[in-house]
């Protein structure tokens, strides 16, 4: 990759991976020794692209906006919004058929115009609760007393 892509571009292409179901499209962002500091994806593109993979099956109809990007020197900072249906094994959790929605920020770090590091973090909790592994809390409503 040429090293004048620009932070914001690899975000766009991250966003168009996504909302076009394509894992192989990590190959225009995500350099092969990726280093990524999440707890469901290994290290590396090929494990970038299993995961996409995976994850584009258990939510086949997924849709993810970017509500902000940030770039400044080799960082990147993206906050994701992503939306679908638990059509399939989601975490070894059966299909439910339940609407999800999921939060992120995500951080990268750039290197001769693709992403070589990344740490996010995801709103799991209702991610959990959508499919029902976790109840929903109660926290009593605005009006309640504390």
């Amino acid at each position: 990759m040429s090293e004048t892509v620009d932070g914001g571009v690899l975000a766009e292409r991250f966003l168009a991976m996504l909302n076009d179901h394509n894992p192989d499209a990590v190959d225009d962002f995500v350099s092969v020794d990726y280093i990524n500091h999440n707890a469901f994806v290994e290290d590396g593109r090929e494990a970038n692209r299993i995961f996409w993979a995976d994850f584009f099956t258990a939510l086949p109809d997924i849709g993810a906006t970017m509500e902000d990007l940030v770039v400044a020197g080799d960082r990147v900072v993206g906050r994701f919004i992503y939306r679908g249906t638990h059509l399939g094994p989601l975490y070894g959790i059966p299909a439910t058929g339940n609407p999800v929605e999921m939060r992120s920020i995500d951080i990268w770090r750039v290197e001769n115009g693709e992403f070589v590091e990344h740490w996010d973090e995801l709103n799991m909790l209702e991610v959990f609760q959508a499919v029902g592994v976790i109840p929903p809390v109660d926290l009593g409503g605005a009006g309640a007393s504390q």
